[in-house]
């Protein structure tokens, strides 16, 4: 069975970041490394909208994940939260299949290699993300 690793905020959990999940789970295990408050607000230049405390219980309570684990090295990199997961497959949506994912959780792929890793794109959800989200609460 493979483990599988999921970063991210997942601020404002939406449809979009459960079914995410459930495409995780179809795969194997899943762990989430979910971003802390300082390294999103070192990454992002703000705050999420819910607490590290708050983000972690509501994914909790999908019962989707079999762990979370903190994501928020000094360094910038996702290295240790992939570490501590065990993890042999990185999960990730397509809408990063263009962009510099690797780069952007500041690993390359002779580290990934070499520690036996896979990353896998799967399919976005489209129109539903928490930015969006956001719009919709300031336009009404």
């Amino acid at each position: 069975m493979s483990k599988i690793i999921t970063l991210g905020t997942f601020d404002m959990l939406h449809a979009g970041h459960l079914r995410l999940f459930k495409k995780c789970a179809d795969l194997g295990e899943v762990i989430v490394g979910l971003n802390t408050d300082g390294f999103v607000k070192k990454f992002k230049g703000k705050m999420p909208i819910m607490s590290y405390v708050e983000r972690k219980e509501m994914i909790e309570e999908t019962n989707l994940v079999e762990r979370i684990v903190p994501n928020g090295q000094k360094d910038g990199t996702a290295k240790k939260a992939i570490l501590s997961s065990d993890a042999n497959l990185i999960v990730v949506g397509s809408d990063w299949a263009r962009r510099d994912y690797v780069g952007q959780i500041g690993v390359d792929w002779d580290w990934l290699d070499k520690n036996g890793i896979g990353i896998c794109y799967i399919n976005y959800t489209w129109n539903i993300s928490t930015s969006e989200l956001k719009k919709r609460l300031y336009e009404n």
